[in-house]
C-alpha cells in the first residue's frame, strides 16, 4: 500500500491538530522578545535565527515526548493484540526503533524552532513576563511581526502553530491515548506486514509534532506560537543552505539562519523585513529618550529607515532588579 494510503488510514491520529484554529486562517500579530544586540543583528542581516529545541528553556520538551512514547508503545497490550503475531510485533517495534535512532542521528541536529508570543494589536507595552524572561529583563526589544503579510504555501517546509500547555500527567495521558487510538486503527484497518514500516513512521511523526508544540503548563502565560523546521519535511532542501552555527563563549550551537526575503516555495514574492515588521517595542528599561533616538539612528544607518516610525516605547513602570 502506498504511503499516502497508509497515511489516510491513520489520519485520525491528527484529528486534534486539525481541529485547532489554523495559523493561516488567523494570521495574527506575533512578538519576538529579544536583546537589543539581536535586534541589531536581525536588521543588519535581514534574517532571524531558528534554534534547536534541545537548547530551549523547557529542556524536556522533545525528549519527554519521544521517551514516553517509546515507553507507551513497548508496554501497550492493545498494540500487541492488534498486531496478532510475535513476528508482526517484532517487525513493528524494529521499525519504531529505527525511526527513533534515525531521527536522533540524522535529523535532530537540524530541527529548528523560532518562538513568538501572541500579541494584542492594542498592546504597545508588551508583556512584563516576557520582558523579564526574554527581553533582557526589560532592556531589550520586542519585534512584532504582522503575519497577515505572509502568503507562503501551506505545504512548505515550515509548520506554524500555537503551543499547547499541559502538566506532566496530562501529557502522559495524551501519549497513552494516542497509542491506544493507533492500536485501534491497526486492529480495524487492513495493515499488512509491508505497511507496518509506514505505519510506524506516521505514528512517530505525530509524536514528534506533539513534542514540538507542547510545553509544561508553567510557561502558559507566554502564549507562545512557533515556526518549526523539520528537515524531513524539506524534501527539496530549500532551507538547508541556510544551516549555520553560533559561537557563544566556549559553546557552539546549530542555527537555521532564515533570510527574510523572497524564497520560492517558502515566502511570498515581496517578502521583506520592512513589510513583515508591524512595530518594534523598546523595553521598560530602555525607555529613556536617548535610547529611542539611538535605536532610530541604528535603523537608519543599517538601511532600514522605514522601521524608524514603527519604534514605540513600553510604558510599564518596571525597573530591573539590581544585581
Amino acid at each position: 500500500m502506498p504511503y499516502e494510503e497508509v497515511s489516510a488510514l491513520l489520519s485520525p491520529l491528527y484529528a486534534d491538530a486539525i481541529a485547532k484554529s489554523p495559523f493561516w486562517e488567523r494570521k495574527p500579530l506575533r512578538a519576538h522578545y529579544t536583546a537589543i544586540s539581536t535586534l541589531e543583528s536581525i536588521v543588519r542581516n535581514k534574517e532571524v535565527w531558528f534554534s534547536n529545541p534541545l537548547l530551549m528553556n523547557d529542556h524536556e520538551e522533545l525528549r519527554f515526548g519521544i521517551g514516553n512514547a517509546m515507553r507507551a508503545i513497548r508496554s501497550s497490550n492493545e498494540i500487541n493484540l492488534a498486531l496478532e503475531t510475535d513476528e508482526r510485533r517484532a517487525k513493528f517495534r524494529s521499525h519504531v526503533d529505527f525511526f527513533v535512532d534515525d531521527f536522533d542521528e540524522k535529523h535532530l541536529l537540524d530541527v529548528y524552532v523560532f518562538c513568538f508570543s501572541e500579541h494584542d494589536p492594542t498592546n504597545t507595552d508588551g508583556l512584563l513576563s516576557m520582558w523579564r524572561g526574554y527581553g533582557s529583563d526589560g532592556n531589550g526589544a520586542a519585534v512584532v511581526f504582522d503575519t497577515s503579510k505572509l502568503s507562503a504555501p501551506h505545504d512548505g517546509p515550515l509548520i506554524l502553530d500555537s503551543v499547547h500547555y499541559a502538566n506532566h500527567d496530562e501529557r502522559i495521558k495524551w501519549i497513552d491515548e494516542l497509542v491506544s487510538k493507533f492500536a485501534a486503527l491497526l486492529a480495524s484497518q487492513h495493515v499488512t506486514d509491508d505497511d507496518l514500516y509506514n505505519a510506524a513512521h506516521i505514528l512517530m511523526n505525530r509524536i514528534i509534532l506533539f513534542s514540538l508544540f507542547t510545553k509544561h503548563h508553567g510557561f502558559r502565560e507566554e502564549r507562545e506560537w512557533r515556526a518549526v523546521y523539520l528537515p524531513t519535511n524539506d524534501t527539496k532542501k530549500v532551507l538547508s543552505p541556510f544551516f549555520g552555527h553560533h559561537v557563544l563563549g566556549n559553546k557552539v550551537e546549530p542555527k537555521l539562519k532564515f533570510p527574510i526575503r523572497p524564497i520560492p516555495g517558502v515566502t511570498n514574492d515581496d517578502a521583506s523585513l520592512e513589510k513583515l515588521v508591524h512595530s518594534i517595542i523598546l523595553g521598560p528599561n530602555a525607555s529613556v529618550p536617548m535610547t529611542r533616538r539611538s535605536i532610530e539612528r541604528m535603523l537608519e544607518l543599517l538601511g532600514a529607515s522605514e522601521l524608524r516610525s514603527k519604534v514605540v516605547v513600553s510604558t510599564i513602570p518596571y525597573r530591573a532588579t539590581q544585581r
